[in-house]
């Protein structure tokens, strides 16, 4: 027995000229523009969820007090010209 999935309708207004294109993808790949928008807004929405997760992360480093103080930072960072660098701050 197949399990269907919820799903709900999404409209968006778009250029005429990208709704052209669509038109013209989903006929070179004998699918539906349903089937190309879903796969398109698939992608960007892992796209941009890759792209947000380094940021979520700090920011939750923050949130649990997993800090560098500024001051360890700028001392490493003014060591890397001298013959002696700090070790990285921790």
């Amino acid at each position: 027995m197949a399990i269907l999935a919820k799903t709900r309708t999404v409209t968006a207004h778009v250029p005429a000229e990208l709704a052209g294109k669509v038109d013209l993808m989903a006929e070179r790949l004998k699918r539906s523009k349903n089937w190309i928008v879903k796969q398109v807004l698939s992608g960007w929405a892992d796209q941009e969820e890759e792209r947000s997760r380094p940021t979520r992360e700090a920011l939750d480093d923050v949130d649990a007090g997993r800090l560098i103080a500024s001051q360890a930072v700028q001392a490493w960072a003014d060591s890397l010209s001298t013959d002696t660098p700090l070790p990285a701050p921790r």
